[in-house]
């Protein structure tokens, strides 16, 4: 007599996480003094490109210069000795300004400090629960979209500076700050126009001349003595400065602090409780999101750039940990680095201890450089924030999307760039997975179906005995999917006393493929034909042993293949069994 098929669980192929996963291997490859220099020198020249983009994110996000160089150093270093990607440069980044310029304004740097914190223990969770590899799921048309979003919105945010209008605080909205600048037009300062413009085009030219020196190191150098000279010959002409607009930058390291004692709101200190924390767990959680995507984004990008492989739980709990570490040294929100983790892989980078030392030029830089880093004006770091708008927007290729991509996937990406520009990224990421998931249900529910085969099947034989119908499901059972594929069993018509279904071609099924199963058969059933499931894959099969449907109605067989089937249908068949009552039936060995 058959005897029943059982289901196994399938272990998880999960990696555990590991800190310091990334040093750890380039240490066991063996690392030589040839590998060092290759760092060292890699580590500075990212560290030459970080330090003005650091300091320009800071302002962008609406703290003081200092502060963003503090990330670079703190969670620099602390994501680069305990991350899983070899080469991968961490700290603040452009895509994060939309989220922290709201937050600083209401809540201060304080608040700022407090929702990068909460955000790291919401990336160490991710880590520890292994939630790195669920970030690919998230479809390409929604990173896209927030994208290009964040890069208008950064743009617009530079123009203040840029143009030196004399505007106060803008808006919070992204409409009133557009208002808000136009109607500041007539202000705008033309030395800071100039300086502006002379430093985006050095910015824009200099790559094609060489990219051995990077282009920050030569055109705000450059920009800043000319703006001094200028000033120094006719005062009128002065432009702003880092220095005018925050009394310069402090000469002095990191120091340990609660992050609550920084300046709260209009710099009055900040409640450090329960209200305030639920104040910013919308934030946190937007910051935890992006930094997620962000670092894992700039991981992948670094693989196909070097050919390693990274460990995605050991770096999202690496960027918690940087996360949480850093608020105490007055570091705001910081991950993997795009742009930082390509310079580093073309100038020479092998291992994290490349990212180390760009934190360790940073922390030399703030020491040793800090008074001439005040004269840097305020139109040359916009100019350099409009360069990186420009590389995140990727104009060039978002216009391919448009016009090469299903009309379904441009509708998802131009929702979450509108809604990224006009609302907020939170908002834009939520609508866009969701309309993603809608449309992926509705591909999904015109993939899978149910097709009527008769009585002869290509992998059979000989013909089914009289009596038996074969009905072939493809596709996936779950939600969106499964009604319309078994719509089609409704009726099966005069003189069939057995149906199978061939479910070789049903991958996965879910709760709402298995309610759609069982409704099936009960339709079926009500006309006294016996129902047996055959070839059922091991994902289907797990669920449908836990539904324990053979237990509860013995009308019902499982079997692991067609030809098993088959044999169950011609052995029930045979026997003529009563089918208007329950018959004992058993899925065959």
């Amino acid at each position: 007599m058959p005897t029943r098929i059982e289901a196994h669980l399938q272990p998880s192929t999960a990696p555990r996480p590991r800190l310091a996963y990334a040093l750890r291997q380039a240490l066991a490859e063996g690392y030589t003094k040839t590998n060092l220099r290759a760092d060292i020198l890699a580590g500075l020249v990212v560290g030459i490109v970080a330090l003005p983009l650091s300091m320009a994110l800071a302002i962008a996000s609406g703290v003081p210069p200092q502060h963003g160089i503090y990330t670079a150093i703190i969670a620099g270093a602390v994501i680069a000795l305990l991350g899983g990607s070899r080469v991968q440069v961490s700290g603040p980044t452009a895509a994060f300004v939309v989220i922290l310029a709201p937050i600083s304004a209401k809540f201060g740097i304080a608040g700022l400090l407090i929702a990068s914190m909460i955000a790291g223990v919401m990336l160490l969770l991710m880590g520890l629960l292994r939630f790195g590899r669920f970030i690919q799921f998230i479809p390409y048309p929604v990173t896209a979209g927030f994208t290009a979003g964040i890069a208008v919105v950064i743009s617009t945010l530079q123009l203040k500076d840029f143009l030196g209008l004399d505007l106060g605080q803008l808006p919070e909205h992204f409409i009133e700050k557009v208002a808000a600048l136009i109607g500041a037009l007539p202000t705008f300062h033309w030395p800071d126009l100039a300086i502006g413009i002379a430093t985006l085009t050095l910015l824009l030219v200099w790559p094609r001349i060489t990219r051995k020196i990077p282009a920050p190191l030569v055109a705000l150098p450059l920009t800043a003595i000319a703006a001094f000279l200028i000033a120094s010959i006719n005062p009128d002409l002065s432009v702003a400065t880092v220095y005018s607009r925050f009394d310069g930058i402090p000469q002095s390291a990191p120091s340990l602090a609660w992050p609550w004692q920084f300046p709260g709101p209009n710099g009055e200190s900040l409640a450090f409780d329960f209200s305030t924390i639920r104040a910013l767990l919308v934030a946190a959680f937007a910051i935890a999101m992006l930094g997620a995507i962000e670092s894992l984004l700039s991981a992948v990008v670094a693989d196909g750039m070097t050919g390693y492989t990274h460990e995605p739980n050991s770096e999202l709990i690496a960027q918690g940990v940087g996360n949480i570490v850093a608020p105490f040294f007055g570091g705001f929100a910081a991950t993997g680095a795009i742009a930082r983790t390509a310079t580093n892989i073309r100038s020479g980078g092998r291992s994290p201890v490349s990212a180390i030392v760009h934190a360790a030029f940073l922390l030399i830089a703030v020491l040793g450089l800090a008074p001439l880093l005040g004269y840097l004006p305020m139109a040359a770091l916009a100019a350099l924030l409009l360069i990186v708008a420009k590389n995140m927007a990727d104009i060039k290729h978002f216009a391919y999307m448009i016009r090469v991509a299903p009309l379904s996937d441009v509708t998802v990406m131009l929702t979450c760039f509108s809604l990224t520009v006009v609302f907020d990224m939170v908002i834009a990421v939520c609508a866009g997975i969701v309309l993603a998931a809608i449309l992926f249900m509705r591909r999904m529910a015109e993939v899978s179906n149910v097709k009527l085969i008769g009585d002869h099947h290509p992998q059979l034989a000989e013909p089914l005995p009289k009596g038996a119908l074969l009905y072939e499901i493809n596709g996936p059972l779950f939600f969106g999917a499964a009604q319309k594929a078994m719509s089609s069993l409704h009726t099966v018509g005069n003189g069939v006393k057995l149906v199978i279904l061939d479910m070789e071609d049903v991958p996965a099924m879910d709760a709402t493929g298995l309610v759609n199963l069982q409704s099936t058969i009960k339709r079926l059933h009500s006309d006294h034909i016996l129902i047996i499931l055959g070839g059922v894959r091991p994902q289907p099969m797990e669920v449908l042993t836990k539904a324990r449907l053979e237990q509860l109605d013995s009308r019902i067989g499982i079997c692991p293949t067609l030809h098993e089937a088959v044999t169950m249908a011609r052995f029930h068949l045979a026997l003529g069994d009563d089918l208007h009552q329950p018959s004992p039936i058993t899925a065959a060995a």
